[in-house]
């Protein structure tokens, strides 16, 4: 298990390092104060109407971090810092949430996919660790069904990373529209849309690290499992 740890650890050092890259770049852009002088709800709403949706909310939430889009009961959901800030921060939070409402109204295809799988996903994320970890000590113990155990693993984990892979075509996307539209519409000027830009890229990046790092999770719980085999 070794390997596992050293893969472990490289996934949490660089997982780490962008997540403190993107709260000091937040940081910075929260303040570069817009001047349009609209908060983040002012600029989704007026995104959502750019693109004739009338069904969607946009409603402040509580905590830092927390903004999503939800598909079931379609809302736009800002936390309290992105919601009523007027800044380039806000505004790129905002919109890259707008559009993922832009993606949901026109079917693309790609969220649709992470929606239909999201409920075989929680089952996977809650037992995939649990019963590769079974798998292992029983095929150490030589139990007759380790293997077939520890199998059912890597399938529940591979089901996780293919939603970290699904997720990244799906954020990548809603930053580009997100942009277009700031772009397009002259929502910005030329320094508050680069500071949007920067901002978004960075917080792709922390769904690049994820999905790469549970893919070198994945690959090596099949290294070991194919090794077993042989043997």
């Amino acid at each position: 298990m070794i390997g596992y740890y050293v893969i472990a650890g490289i996934i949490f050092l660089v997982s780490s390092y962008v997540s403190n890259k993107l709260k000091s770049k937040f940081k910075y852009y929260s303040g570069l104060y817009l001047q349009n002088g609209m908060t983040g709800a002012q600029i989704a709403q007026k995104m959502l109407d750019d693109h004739g949706i009338r069904d969607v909310e946009v409603i402040s939430t509580r905590g830092q971090l927390t903004d999503h889009y939800n598909p079931r009961n379609k809302t736009v959901n800002l936390s309290e810092v992105v919601y009523n800030e007027r800044n380039a921060a806000a505004a790129a939070v905002a919109a890259h949430e707008v559009g993922h409402a832009v993606q949901h109204a026109k079917a693309y295809g790609w969220l649709t996919m992470r929606s239909q799988i999201v409920p075989i996903v929680g089952i996977a994320s809650k037992f995939s660790n649990i019963v590769i970890m079974a798998g292992l000590v029983m095929s150490a113990s030589a139990v007759a069904f380790g293997n077939t155990v520890f199998l059912l693993g890597i399938i529940l984990f591979a089901i996780t990373t293919l939603f970290s892979m699904i997720t990244l075509p799906v954020e990548y996307d809603a930053s580009n529209r997100a942009l277009a539209w700031l772009e397009n519409e002259r929502m910005l000027t030329q320094e508050e849309h680069a500071g949007a830009k920067d901002a978004l890229k960075w917080a792709a990046r922390t769904y690049l690290v994820a999905a790469l790092g549970s893919l070198a999770t994945l690959l090596y719980f099949i290294s070991i499992f194919m090794g077993r085999n042989r043997d």
